[in-house]
C-alpha cells in the first residue's frame, strides 16, 4: 500500500527550514560532524531543540542534507564544460568558477573538505555518481589532446590540481589573509591570473 505524500509545507516551515539549513552550514563547517551537536544547530537556528527535530528526526540527516546540496553544487561548473568549446577558454573559465565559489561559498568547501579528510563516510555513495561526471570531462580533455590543442597531461590529475589551487582559496582563508593582508580586495582576481599563468604554460600546444 502507498503511503500518502507528504503534505507542502507552508511558507513559516519553508523559512524554518531554511534557517535550520544555514545554522546547520555554519556549525557543520567549523566544527565537523563530530563535534557538531543539535542544540547548537538549533540555538543557531534561533529555536528550540523540538522543534529543530520536528523538520529533522537526527544530525546525520541535517548533516546529509546540508552535504548533498555542497555537492550537487560544487557539480556545476563542471557541467558547464563545453565539449564544442576552445580548450584553453574552457579551462580558463573552469578556474574561474571554481574561485567565485571559493569566494561566494567558503563554508561550503570547508564542510566538504572536512567530509574528505573522513573518508567521506556519508556521501561516499554520491561520490561514485560524481565520478562519473568527471571521467566524461576527462574524456573530452582526451579529445582535445588527440586533436593537438592541448599539451599531453593526465585529465585526472589536472582536476585535482585545479581544486586544490581555488579550493584553497577557501579552506586556508587565514592564512592567505595573514600573507596577503586581510584587506586585500583582488586577491581572487589576481589568483585567477597567476592559477592561469601556471596551468597554461603547460597546457599551450607548441
Amino acid at each position: 500500500m502507498e503511503q500518502n505524500p507528504r503534505p507542502a509545507r507552508t511558507r513559516i516551515q519553508r523559512a524554518n527550514a531554511k534557517k535550520i539549513f544555514q545554522a546547520a552550514l555554519d556549525v557543520f563547517s567549523t566544527d565537523g560532524f563530530r563535534g557538531a551537536t543539535i542544540e547548537q544547530i538549533a540555538q543557531a537556528a534561533g529555536m528550540s531543540k523540538p522543534n529543530l527535530l520536528y523538520y529533522y528526526s537526527s544530525k546525520e540527516e541535517i548533516y546529509r542534507t546540508v552535504l548533498d546540496a555542497t555537492l550537487a553544487l560544487w557539480m556545476t561548473p563542471l557541467h558547464s564544460f563545453n565539449p564544442d568549446g576552445d580548450p584553453l577558454d574552457e579551462i580558463r573559465r573552469y578556474i574561474r568558477l571554481k574561485l567565485e565559489m571559493a569566494r561566494e561559498y567558503p563554508r561550503e568547501s570547508r564542510l566538504f573538505a572536512n567530509e574528505m579528510l573522513r573518508g567521506a563516510p556519508v556521501i561516499g555513495d554520491v561520490l561514485e555518481k560524481s565520478a562519473k561526471a568527471v571521467n566524461e570531462k576527462c574524456k573530452v580533455i582526451e579529445g582535445w589532446i588527440a586533436q593537438g590543442r592541448l599539451q599531453p597531461v593526465d585529465p585526472r590529475h589536472l582536476f585535482f590540481a585545479i581544486w586544490a589551487t581555488t579550493q584553497h582559496y577557501a579552506d586556508f582563508d587565514a592564512q592567505i589573509s595573514v600573507i596577503l593582508g586581510a584587506d586585500d580586495k583582488d586577491r581572487f582576481k589576481t589568483a585567477a591570473q597567476s592559477i592561469e599563468s601556471l596551468f597554461f604554460g603547460g597546457l599551450k600546444p607548441g
